[in-house]
């Protein structure tokens, strides 16, 4: 990568990973693009321009005036929020990914997607779930990533574009806000137990899903995106994780650094539904195997960096 174009970067990823491009390939090489300007360091740390990745002549045209190599395609409406406006959320996550592979291959650009454990489904097996395995999700979000896994894999076949991709797990991070996403409980939680000393949880006990600290998410970004080509069997939406956790499991973490912390139940069954249908844990072999992956952060490291970074910004 020495010329980036990133999509969706005022996105929950994008916000954290934009500014981290820029420090390894300099300010002036990576453009940020979304469809909206929010004032920070995305916007105003380097080049930034306004796109809705939905229109294809304004989206070729900024790859190639800015002679990208390289497109990041972050740009997503999240899957809880998702729900309520289906169609919608189909136009820009399905069809914006068409858009940015024609836009690659166009260009002769490598492409980034970021897919999701919500690319599985019920009928997907729940613990250890293989890198290749039964994908029929019920959610319009889930649907949406699983076609764009399969068009990244058809973009790569039939015209050879360099397409590559993770499924992430639910992401934490003390820098961006949660934005809609079935996973959030386990951002909000941190800011309510600095804030009330308790939290009220709208995912119900006992349930496990995969999540991942964001520095480990954009250091495994950056290290699929530079890994030798001829290494990568899987290539596209490689299965990553760091840690499984329900959420007595995380509270439980945040006893250990501030014990009057309580948390309580309010399942939101919408949620509730989603996060029932998604796996109990990852099998990362695949990305460990064939471009190294080695997540740093386990629950208890992440919990006390999560609250001591809220604590540093006053939350």
């Amino acid at each position: 990568m020495k010329r980036i174009l990133v999509t969706g970067a005022s996105g929950q990823i994008g916000v954290e990973l934009v500014p981290y491009l820029r420090k390894i390939y300099g300010e002036s090489n990576v453009l940020a693009t979304a469809r909206r300007q929010v004032p920070g360091i995305v916007s105003e740390g380097g080049p930034f321009e306004l796109l809705d990745v939905r229109d294809g002549k304004a989206f070729s045209n900024l790859v190639g005036s800015f002679k990208a190599d390289t497109i990041i395609h972050l740009a997503g409406i999240l899957s809880a929020r998702a729900e309520t406006m289906p169609q919608e959320s189909w136009e820009i996550n399905a069809g914006g990914t068409f858009v940015a592979l024609e836009c690659a291959r166009e260009h002769g650009a490598a492409l980034f997607f970021p897919s999701s454990i919500a690319a599985f489904g019920p009928s997907t097996p729940q613990d250890n779930t293989p890198q290749v395995t039964a994908q029929r999700p019920t959610t319009i979000y889930g649907v949406a990533k699983v076609a764009s896994e399969l068009l990244c894999d058809y973009y790569h076949l039939k015209f050879g574009v360099d397409t590559r991709g993770l499924r992430f797990p639910g992401l934490i991070s003390y820098e961006a806000l949660p934005g809609g996403g079935t996973t959030d409980y386990a951002v909000h939680i941190y800011y309510s137990a600095l804030s009330e000393g308790r939290y009220t949880s709208y995912i119900g006990p006992g349930t496990y899903m995969d999540m991942m600290y964001m520095p480990d998410a954009l250091a495994a970004v950056v290290q699929l995106m530079e890994a030798d080509p001829s290494r990568l069997v899987n290539r596209n939406a490689y299965n990553i994780s760091a840690m499984s956790f329900a959420p007595e499991d995380i509270a439980a973490s945040i006893k250990r650094i501030i014990p009057s912390f309580e948390i309580s139940y309010d399942v939101d069954p919408v949620r509730q539904a989603i996060a029932e249908s998604w796996p109990n844990s990852l099998d990362c072999t695949a990305a460990k195997e064939e471009w190294g992956f080695a997540p740093e952060y386990d629950l208890d490291r992440m919990t006390e960096d999560m609250l001591k970074r809220l604590k540093e910004k006053n939350v």
